[in-house]
């Protein structure tokens, strides 16, 4: 009768974290596999959604991936660090759900006698390509932050947050870009930087 040896010790999260910090695809999936039911579970409460959890769930494991390194243990548990960023991902995808809903209902609010002429919607055109232009010339550190504030309707520390980077870091890059953009634009583009 042959006896199997003790179970291996499974390492523990804090040891998973500074191994996916040292980009090890093995302590991701171990993570992934404690933790994956408890964070979709809490997504999709918040969501009510399952594909939007999935989702939620796919992206905040991309997070840790991307930004393991900046868990600090000092602050709290790995657990407690995992639940905050799929909390704050299910919440940042139902804000830009409500927004997406607010924008429908007031886009179909619209009167045809409202709608922009001919010129108008050349002229914004032009505007449009001009800036799609301007921010195509930042380059990428300063043109993500600019587009996540513009586009995705985040503060500034969300910014920094999403892309675990320092506050301070990312409002010098957003305030430098604005500069370049400005510059590029003939100074007809106000800064509308939310802190």
């Amino acid at each position: 009768m042959e006896t199997s040896g003790p179970a291996p010790v499974q390492p523990d999260d804090k040891s998973l974290l500074r191994a996916i910090a040292g980009r090890d695809k093995t302590a991701l999936r171990v993570l992934y596999e404690r933790h994956a039911g408890l964070l979709f579970s809490l997504a999709l409460k918040i969501l009510g959604n399952r594909s939007d959890a999935e989702d939620v769930l796919q992206e905040t494991f991309l997070q840790i991936w991307n930004s393991a390194g900046s868990y600090d243990d000092k602050r709290g548990k790995p657990l407690s660090w995992l639940v905050l960023l799929a909390r704050s991902r299910s919440i940042d995808r139902l804000r830009s759900r409500q927004s997406y809903g607010r924008a429908t209902e007031a886009v179909q609010a619209v009167e045809p006698k409202a709608l922009p002429s001919p010129t108008q919607q050349a002229a914004a055109s032009e505007a449009q390509t001009l800036v799609r232009r301007a921010l195509s010339s930042l380059p990428p550190e300063q043109r993500m932050p600019v587009e996540m504030a513009y586009f995705g309707g985040l503060t500034q520390a969300e910014i920094a947050q999403r892309l675990g980077q320092p506050l301070g870091t990312v409002k010098t890059r957003m305030r430098a870009a604005m500069m370049r953009l400005r510059e590029q634009l003939g100074g007809g583009l106000r800064e509308e930087i939310r802190p």
